[in-house]
């Protein structure tokens, strides 16, 4: 069965030796009460709740799944009562502001708690997660009645948020959307048609759920320039705020899916349904791209929950289990074989596992810091402030989103071949989690969407290549100062190569794209890979700086052996997954023509 314990020690690792968090939330102007104490209490906390609370419900909450019964969902047993306890200690609203219930703490404290809570039962924290959409872009494009009305029941917990955008004809192609909204004499709008992929669209948990639809005006122009955005809730609220009629909002059902079965996944139809404009008219895309980019993050975490999650499971059993003797010899004579944690295959992926959970998480703590300056310019009104750390964060979204849950979901893998054929076996919880992480490649836009975003709107379109150079300078930075250090040195040299490369494989595209515009698809997965395994790079090599450091003086928090450990996966980082960046660098100059050259109907097995 599924074990879970929260990676207190990693986390206080992270936030407190290598990216001084204390010193990060001291420069907020909603980082006052983020003191050290107060940020260990509430990451201490949360960690009980999920260890206690949450993990015990992972494996029943898939084995029973979700309901639809008369156009209401009901959750699997323990969640309602879960989800209780998390709104009555008020974890929905710590990071959004007090005077709509919320605790007012930085966004990266909920960053930290999602991660726990995702790690413990990805498919529960799905609910309150989608949620956390919907309250950010009602916040920043909300006025002050629909803030008041909607904002505030949600940041509370008692209602839900969720978005409604995609269609059957046009996944990710949202210029597609036909769901339409015609006026009515008072102002609202009356919605109709079809919604599909809605994760949490019906649920038991709240009293009302508020969704956060895509569609089209009747003048609207066509395409992406023509898509408005409405706020359309489950109940409307009466003149007190609180719920009042059923809307015309209908679960017509629920999808059966290979994982996250403690998630439901809704179709939804709209019809006659009431809903008010949220933002601007025909600009809808702009705004829900506030929103995608809260899930996009929150996806990205996911990757770094199945390697977790995955990674402890597999290590436990890989203690225990017992085949065959080491090739160097037995490791253990009284014992009648060795535990295959002694096989070196073994530990190549565990310490992938390792690997990519702890090089994930650092990756999205250094994230974090640019999305709580993204968020304190949204609140001041400092327009270009946000824009600021919007594009630096908007770089790194696409890394994170579609590089860490490739890899996430590579160790989930791992964990059930560390298994062997008990991991083929539902009883034992690791094809759960590897069925439950195969979702997170292709929600919240795929693995290919994240990397055409990636090269060719980030990197070619929008900066011109900047994008890749600042963060590049960022890396080359370190491996220049760290030249000196003998433990550091060998990570440098490598990183200061890579920094070079990552700018001319970025200048190459550029010309290329000019000639050959298939080359931008072509290349951009290859591209994207590239540059998660050059990102986590530097982040292992940065962990393997502070612990050295660390182990050197001998004033660290953490155990000699907890550093000793973080310079062993830094190395095999180093060692085993970096060289995959050879094979991408090679790949994504390869000329389109090898994929485009051949007619459609050459791919037919028929004459």
């Amino acid at each position: 069965m599924f074990k879970y314990k929260a990676p207190l020690n990693d986390m206080h690792f992270l936030l407190h030796e290598v990216f001084d968090y204390p010193a990060h939330y001291a420069t907020l102007a909603n980082g006052k009460d983020a003191d050290r104490d107060t940020v260990d209490a509430i990451v201490e906390e949360c960690a009980k709740l999920c260890e206690e609370v949450l993990a015990p419900l992972y494996n029943s909450g898939d084995a029973e799944g979700c309901h639809l019964e008369d156009g209401n969902v009901t959750t699997p047993k323990g969640f309602k009562e879960a989800y209780e306890q998390y709104a009555a200690a008020g974890w929905q609203g710590l990071s959004h502001p007090t005077e709509y219930g919320g605790q007012g703490m930085p966004m990266s404290l909920g960053l930290f708690k999602a991660e726990l809570m995702g790690t413990a039962n990805w498919p529960f924290a799905m609910y309150p997660g989608l949620s956390l959409g919907a309250m950010n872009t009602v916040m920043q494009f909300g006025d002050e009645a629909q803030k008041k009305a909607y904002l505030t029941p949600m940041v509370e917990g008692r209602w839900m948020g969720t978005m409604c955008l995609t269609e059957p004809q046009c996944g990710t192609d949202l210029g597609q959307v036909r769901t339409k909204a015609d006026a009515n004499a008072d102002g609202s709008y009356k919605l109709n048609g079809h919604k599909i992929f809605i994760s949490s669209g019906d649920h038991d948990l709240t009293e009302n759920i508020v969704h956060i639809v895509l569609a089209r005006l009747p003048d609207a122009p066509k395409g992406t320039r023509g898509i408005s955005l409405f706020i359309v809730p489950k109940f409307l609220p009466d003149a007190d705020g609180n719920i009042g009629a059923r809307n015309g909002v209908v679960c017509s059902a629920i999808e059966h899916k290979m994982g996250i079965n403690g998630s439901s996944t809704c179709a939804i139809d709209f019809e006659d349904a009431t809903g008010f404009l949220i933002g601007e008219p025909n600009k809808g895309l702009e705004a829900m791209f506030t929103f995608m980019n809260t899930a996009r993050i929150g996806t990205a975490t996911q990757g770094v929950c199945h390697a977790e999650a995955s990674f402890q499971n597999a290590l436990a059993y890989a203690k225990e289990r017992r085949s065959m003797r080491a090739l160097s010899g037995k490791k253990e004579p009284d014992k009648v074989a060795d535990a295959i944690i002694w096989h070196a295959d073994v530990r190549r992926m565990l310490f992938t596992q390792k690997a990519v959970a702890e090089g994930g998480r650092a990756m999205l703590y250094f994230a974090a810091q640019y999305a709580d300056r993204m968020i304190e310019g949204a609140l001041a009104g400092n327009d270009a402030e946000y824009r600021k750390w919007d594009d630096k964060l908007g770089f790194l979204t696409p890394i994170l989103k579609g590089f860490l849950t490739e890899m996430g979901l590579e160790a989930a893998n791992l964990g059930m071949q560390i298994y062997g054929g008990h991991g083929y076996i539902r009883d034992n919880g690791m094809e759960q989690i590897a069925r439950d992480a195969r979702i997170a490649t292709l929600y919240e836009g795929t693995t290919g969407v994240q990397a055409l975003d990636l090269l060719g709107r980030k990197v070619l379109l929008t900066t011109k290549g900047k994008a890749v150079f600042s963060f590049s300078a960022l890396i080359a930075k370190f491996a220049k100062d760290s030249l000196t250090n003998s433990t550091l040195r060998p990570y440098a040299w490598q990183l200061a190569k890579l920094a070079a490369q990552w700018d001319w494989l970025t200048g190459r595209l550029l010309l290329a794209a000019r000639k050959d515009r298939d080359i931008v698809s072509a290349a951009s997965w290859h591209f994207l890979m590239y540059s998660g395994y050059v990102t986590m790079a530097y982040f292992w090599a940065v962990q393997a700086s502070v612990a050295a450091k660390k182990l050197k003086a001998g004033d660290g928090e953490q155990t000699p052996g907890f550093y000793q450990a973080k310079l062993a996966t830094a190395q095999f980082y180093f060692d085993h997954l970096l060289p995959r960046t050879k094979a991408h660098a090679a790949s994504m100059l390869k000329p389109s023509a090898t994929l485009t050259h051949l007619p459609a109907e050459s791919f037919s097995f028929t004459d």
